[in-house]
């Protein structure tokens, strides 16, 4: 069973600085694309970024680019995410996701972490 746990989560101030990890067990870790999504209170879910099986190819949204930055090592099993220069509205629940490609697609994916907690005061 396909398990992803997050952690990295917090209370930040605008402009600063988090990274959050998800752990992920259950199957070949390095075969899988990686992905975080995020929700915010009232909106749907939205993705944020995605890297490939190998880590060479990554996928961002338009409104993290430059910001945020999606790693993964594949002997640890983790996802990262770096996310830089936050703001107020990056503030949401982040979940990582994996799927069934190798490539960082942004739908299609099949499993979900428990979420962490961001937010950014201003």
């Amino acid at each position: 069973q396909v398990q992803l746990v997050e952690s990295g989560g917090g209370l930040v101030q605008a402009g600063g600085s988090l990274r959050l990890s998800c752990a992920a067990s259950g199957r070949t870790f390095s075969r899988y694309a990686m992905g975080w999504f995020r929700q915010a209170p009232g909106k749907e879910r939205e993705f944020v970024a995605a890297i490939s099986n190998s880590g060479g190819t990554t996928n961002y949204a338009d409104s993290v680019k430059g910001r945020f930055t999606i790693s993964r090592d594949n002997v640890q099993n983790t996802v990262f995410l770096q996310m830089s220069s936050l703001k107020p509205e990056d503030t949401a629940v982040y979940y990582c996701a994996t799927g069934g490609s190798w490539y960082p697609t942004r739908t299609g994916y099949d499993y979900w972490g428990q979420g962490t907690q961001v937010t950014v005061s201003s």
